[in-house]
């Protein structure tokens, strides 16, 4: 398929097949280091129950994320916006994929109000993507945006789609202000393609978080990779130089982990010393703030990491 044109103007990177993961039909075991653990208790139950009260998805629940029960006892979590339906068929998330519903015109308040009763201080707000919508789904972002500043005092982190070749979509989320806006990189240029999907593009995620910084140099961009898909330590350490080179201010390193039968599988678990080491070098590398480690995901201990 030919590849539309980058309004950044930056070279496509192409993967390579034949050094791409396969998909596998069995969860491999588990190292000692990915096991733990769950959190029990009331906390659970309230933040459960408050988010089912209002109607409310989170990527916590829908990608399956190991970190839910110690978020959710923690009073917290990942909304998710946009519906569960994702229009994208990534070969890592277990997110549904499929034809969205409409959009929920309520939705930013009732996620405002369940900030409020939250007691949020930071809030994290992610999405499915919407290729369905013009706009990808950015005005929603927005008013999901106003409606928690204008409910409570908290800072606010934005995780989005691409928006692919759609800068005045993502010029719309930027307007907002988020505090914090976070576009994940995912992976290495070589394993791009079959990770991410056909549409996204490596330099094109790059170009973006540049994008942010030029729009607005007070937001600080966030980006982060999953590792033990079959990538390099090299293709590690160039992916962090590419993302400096952009001014990515935070960055986090967490372990993939297969979600089920027929999601790419685990190609290596990453010992943990190994990510303490690659979170050293990041922070040498310039990186403001660095989360790295086997549990760490996107969004995992977001409000120490934006303070």
């Amino acid at each position: 398929m030919a590849e539309s044109s980058s309004q950044f103007e930056l070279p496509i990177v192409q993967a390579m097949p034949e050094q791409l993961p396969s998909r596998t039909t069995e969860r491999e075991r588990l190292p000692k280091w990915l096991k733990r653990e769950v959190p029990k208790g009331n906390a659970n139950h309230f933040t459960e129950g408050l988010l089912d009260e209002l109607g409310l998805e989170t990527v916590c629940d829908n990608a399956k994320c190991p970190n839910r029960m110690e978020c959710y006892s923690q009073l917290t979590a990942t909304f998710m916006i946009l519906g569960n339906v994702c229009t994208r068929p990534c070969g890592f998330c277990a997110v549904g994929r499929g034809v969205p519903d409409e959009l929920e015109a309520d939705e930013p308040e009732r996620l405002a109000e369940a900030a409020v009763r939250l007691g949020l201080k930071h809030v994290v707000i992610t999405s499915v993507t919407r290729d369905d919508l013009p706009d990808g789904g950015a005005e929603h972002y927005r008013q999901c945006i106003l409606a928690v500043r204008d409910r409570c005092d908290a800072t606010i982190e934005v995780l989005t789609p691409d928006f692919i070749d759609n800068l005045p979509a993502l010029d719309r989320v930027i307007e907002a202000a988020p505090e914090v806006f976070n576009h994940n990189t995912e992976t290495v240029p070589r394993l791009y393609r079959r990770v991410r999907g056909p549409k996204s593009r490596y330099k094109w995620t790059l170009g973006m978080l540049g994008h942010i910084k030029q729009q607005d140099s007070n937001i600080k961009t966030k980006s982060g990779l999953m590792l033990g898909l079959g990538e390099t330590r090299d293709e590690i350490l160039d992916v962090l130089a590419d993302l400096r080179e952009y001014q990515c201010d935070f960055l986090t390193l967490g372990q993939y982990l297969q979600p089920g039968p027929g999601y790419l599988g685990v190609q290596r678990f990453i010992p943990p010393d190994e990510f303490d080491e690659l979170g050293e070098i990041a922070k040498q590398m310039g990186f403001k703030k660095v989360a790295s480690g086997p549990f760490v995901r996107s969004s995992y201990h977001a409000r120490d990491m934006a303070e």
